[in-house]
């Protein structure tokens, strides 16, 4: 089995998603854990741990499957979260999509309607 140099593995990846779909959902997230972290841990940036968890995250957007047409993440087919990480974010999740209305009301207003129009209503 031949091995791959450096360059042509980095060659063979696909490119990161970038559109505007994947970049709003990066902002979601965001907005996620700053409200769960300042609930939380009384900080008024991110903490370590919540840090680390966008970070993730926003690798795991980069790396969907679905790019521009992926929809959200309680809706989809695949779960791309390693078990432990996704135990984290479906906690961040549950807490602070009802108390996003108040502190990012557009992003929660676009989130609802990504989930309706997966859902096909």
């Amino acid at each position: 089995m031949q091995m791959l140099t450096e360059q042509e593995r980095v060659r063979r990846l696909r490119p990161a998603n970038s559109g505007k779909r994947i970049r709003r959902e990066k902002r979601t997230i965001e907005a996620m854990l700053d409200v769960y972290c300042r609930d939380h841990h009384d900080t008024n940036a991110l903490c370590g741990d919540c840090a680390n968890l966008l970070r993730y995250a926003r690798q795991r957007l980069d790396n969907c499957v679905f790019g521009e047409s992926k929809m959200p993440c309680n809706c989809c087919s695949v779960h791309c979260y390693s078990a432990k990480m996704r135990g984290h974010v479906v906690e961040v999740m549950r807490y602070s999509g009802p108390r996003m209305m108040l502190r990012y009301p557009l992003l929660s207003v676009l989130h609802l309607i990504d989930k309706l129009r997966a859902r096909g209503g």
